[in-house]
């Protein structure tokens, strides 16, 4: 079980371990912490389990290194560390995710679980060497959705880099004149104009949570500020749209292409034209300041009409067409990338129940 060293300890700097004490920094499989500590009660070797003690009970992933753990999270690993096995561990605790749940009625202050309710579950469990097998199957479809998720951000680094370049610090135009923007407060390329986000875009909005359903029912994927959250009956996009969180969880943002619903907890940018839209995805991802359009009291919030005032600066068409052509291979393979990660995820879940309790068996591996 995890112990919190105290706050004072805290640093981003890189001093210490990386310490987790919640599920906050989850991901699909590896956790990704942010924040470091240099003291440390208790740590999680690498490869282990993790699993959230505190509400929300009972969410697993993996560490990538030896990290300090808070008391909102335990550890668990095989005794003799082996990858497969702890790899079997995890999968075991994703398929008894809704259990684990349910042993966190009895908590107090907290929704919570004890180090006895863990050592407590009873777990189905094959010969060793079928607990590899099985845990080799199921880390085929997540190191292959990993190393998808990897190609992605080189590739959409690249675009960065290209639009840092030429949108930042005007690498490629440095022999055109320049002129003061008052709107923006800097030395701009002449020609080039201040608008606010809602010029690039031809609507700005969030849903309204009515289109979710139960996934097997659903037709359109419904995104919330996380991610795919489940399935809707209709859908609110027909193409690109920017997506960013607007509610609790800001300046996560998406870009996301086909028919999909989204939630109340999201804003959708259209933009305004295709050319238009690599250009306004990576300007809201790194050029906005979200903490400060937060017009929440007790809960981050932010507004459609504050975004979309947000001051950009726009280049002129022909150079925002050179961009698109000469980023749009790059996206179009992160969003060819996505769709696979998506089917891989879809076989996983659907395997991984029948194989952690023992309705397909895994005999062999060729």
């Amino acid at each position: 079980m995890g112990q919190s060293p105290p706050s004072k300890f805290y640093n981003r700097n890189g001093e210490g371990l990386f310490f987790i004490q919640g599920n906050k920094e989850f991901q699909d499989l590896y956790v990704m912490p942010e924040i470091y500590t240099s003291k440390c009660n208790k740590t999680a070797p690498e490869n282990s389990v993790l699993i959230t003690v505190r509400a929300p009970v009972g969410n697993v992933n993996l560490t990538l290194q030896e990290i300090c753990i808070g008391r909102g999270v335990a550890a668990i690993f095989h005794k003799d560390n082996d990858f497969l096995k702890n790899r079997f561990c995890y999968y075991i605790l994703r398929g008894l995710e809704d259990y684990i749940m349910s042993f966190g009625e009895g908590g107090t202050t907290y929704e919570s679980i004890t180090k006895k309710d863990l050592e407590n579950i009873q777990i189905p469990l094959p010969p060793p060497d079928e607990q590899s097998r099985i845990a080799a199957v199921l880390s085929w479809f997540d190191d292959l959705i990993e190393n998808k998720k990897q190609q992605n951000e080189i590739l959409e680094k690249t675009a960065m880099a290209l639009f840092k370049s030429w949108f930042v610090d005007f690498e490629p135009f440095r022999d055109v004149e320049f002129v003061y923007s008052e709107e923006l407060g800097r030395e701009v390329p002449w020609g080039w104009e201040a608008v606010t986000l809602k010029d690039l875009t031809k609507d700005i909005f969030s849903g309204r949570g009515k289109y979710a359903i139960d996934e097997k029912e659903g037709k359109y994927p419904l995104w919330g500020a996380n991610g795919v959250i489940g399935q809707a009956e209709k859908y609110d996009v027909d193409g690109f749209a920017i997506l960013t969180g607007r509610v609790g969880t800001l300046g996560k943002v998406f870009l996301v292409e086909g028919k999909f619903a989204v939630s109340d907890n999201v804003l959708a940018a259209i933009p305004k034209e295709e050319w238009v839209t690599f250009y306004l995805y990576i300007l809201m991802k790194t050029q906005i300041d979200y903490e400060s359009l937060n017009v929440g009291s007790t809960q981050p919030l932010i507004t459609k009409t504050d975004l979309g005032n947000q001051l950009s600066l726009l280049p002129p068409d022909s150079i925002l067409q050179r961009f698109h052509e000469m980023v749009e291979p790059l996206f179009r393979k992160i969003i060819n990338n996505e769709k696979e990660i998506m089917v891989l995820k879809r076989a996983r879940d659907a395997l991984l129940p029948l194989l952690v309790f023992g309705k397909l068996r895994v005999e062999a591996i060729e």
